[in-house]
């Protein structure tokens, strides 16, 4: 299975492309599905915003941790970026400009936000990074070429987290504060591995900002 989830469906809410004043992607978490993430567009719902949710395959868009050596997560990883790759060209193909597509996923999805916006650079609507950071074992440099040119980016985090350490996200809001991006950072002391009403507050500003 070289590209697993190429084929797999992309469960819609909102507007419809050719009528959207923004689109995001979102991305959900391991063991998760499309629909589930849907849900979360509900707490950030707007009619002029079309909701994009890729299913991954087996609900895991990569097989083990975030930082466990990038080769073993092989082909999976590839396949997941190229099928948010697919669905940002799936909205820019139906008339929304990169400027108004955001990226936003929940853990293992906000995990795969960040390293598709740093190894695809360019200036999107934003990001938002539930739970994430850019993926590589410990020591790995997270150093990416190119320029964010003022994209705003949110990451929020528990502290501590069972799968994403505080200093991942740290690590990587730098990364991308180094390629340009407007980057802002939320730790959450002893939250449990969820999404809080605070962090939704703080990603509807992010986005609706640019539709304001």
């Amino acid at each position: 299975m070289t590209d697993p989830h190429r084929d797999q469906p992309v469960r819609t809410l909102g507007a419809p492309l050719a009528q959207a004043a923004a689109a995001i992607v979102l991305l959900h978490g391991r063991g998760a599905s499309a629909e589930d993430i849907l849900g979360l567009a509900g707490e950030m719902y707007d009619e002029r915003v079309a909701y994009l949710a890729p299913q991954a395959a087996d609900h895991r868009w990569y097989p083990y941790s975030f930082m466990a050596p990038i080769a073993e997560n092989e082909p999976w990883l590839s396949s997941a970026l190229a099928k948010v790759a697919a669905v940002v060209q799936l909205a820019v193909d139906g008339g929304v400009s990169l400027e108004h597509i955001f990226v936003c996923g929940f853990s293992q999805g906000a995990c795969l936000s960040t390293e598709f916006i740093a190894r695809n650079p360019a200036r999107y609507g934003g990001l938002v990074a539930f739970t994430g950071g850019l993926i590589g074992p410990a020591g790995t440099d997270l150093h990416h070429a190119g320029n964010l040119a003022g994209m705003p980016a949110l990451f929020c985090s528990g502290d501590p987290d069972p799968h994403v350490p505080w200093s991942r996200v740290l690590e990587s809001a730098k990364q991308l504060t180094a390629m340009g991006a407007e980057v802002e950072t939320k730790r959450y002391p002893g939250r449990p591995h969820t999404v809080l009403p605070q962090e939704i507050k703080a990603a509807r500003e992010l986005i609706f900002k640019s539709l304001s």
